[in-house]
């Protein structure tokens, strides 16, 4: 498993979200979170400003739609060029129609699933995903500790994937920092959003490769070690 770092523009400063994806240009994506004051109390940014962020973006984008109704409106950010879409377990009626057309528009498909949501119902969309993003905060909002009671289905995410043949991603997302990815990237995560560890630093660029360095130590494939 290669160790990824995807910055959450959440955190970043929203009337500079192109001067924060160029200072993050050494991560491997750019996290955008997608909410609609519904699915989650919260509301963000939509399709219009994500298409701006993909003129301006150096890094592709990873879209993680807090939505109602992604069934509806995940395919259009595939369309529109993001390099992924993921979509919540908790909001799709239709998810293996909906993954399949992120898929077919030329974007890797995600499924994130909440704290509490177990991951065992799902095992049967392995097949049908790029990504599995476990949710290691309520949804919502930036800036929250970091559950521990997560790690134990990231353990169990990862026995999962490994049956499966390994080829899907294992995202972590809430909470990540300095103090909390290794414990991540132990239990078997490989993708690692993070927020303020990284905009509220004074350096982003150089936090992100700290995070990379802590996570890839503790790789379980060994890569950085």
């Amino acid at each position: 498993m290669a160790v990824q770092i995807s910055p959450s523009i959440l955190s970043a400063d929203f009337a500079r979200l192109a001067e924060a994806a160029a200072a993050v240009s050494n991560a491997d994506w750019l996290h955008v979170d997608v909410m609609d004051n519904h699915f989650v109390p919260n509301l963000t940014l939509g399709l219009p400003v994500v298409e701006s962020l993909l003129k301006a973006s150096p890094l592709p984008l990873d879209c993680h739609l807090m939505i109602d109704d992604p069934d509806r409106w995940a395919p259009a950010y595939a369309e529109a060029g993001t390099g992924s879409v993921t979509i919540h377990a908790e909001a799709a009626k239709a998810p293996v129609r909906t993954l399949r057309e992120i898929r077919a528009a030329g974007a890797r498909a995600g499924l994130a699933l909440n704290p509490a949501t177990p991951v065992e119902p799902y095992e049967d969309l392995l097949g049908e995903i790029d990504m599995l993003l476990l949710m290691t905060v309520e949804p919502g909002f930036g800036g929250q500790r970091f559950l521990d009671m997560v790690l134990p289905k990231i353990r169990r995410s990862r026995e999962l994937i490994e049956a499966h043949g390994g080829r899907v991603w294992l995202q972590v997302d809430g909470g990540v920092s300095e103090r909390t990815i290794e414990r991540c990237a132990e239990a078997g995560a490989d993708v690692f959003v993070a927020g303020n560890a990284v905009y509220g630093a004074e350096d982003p660029a150089h936090a992100v490769d700290v995070l990379r360095s802590i996570a890839a130590k503790t790789d379980p494939a060994g890569e950085g070690a």
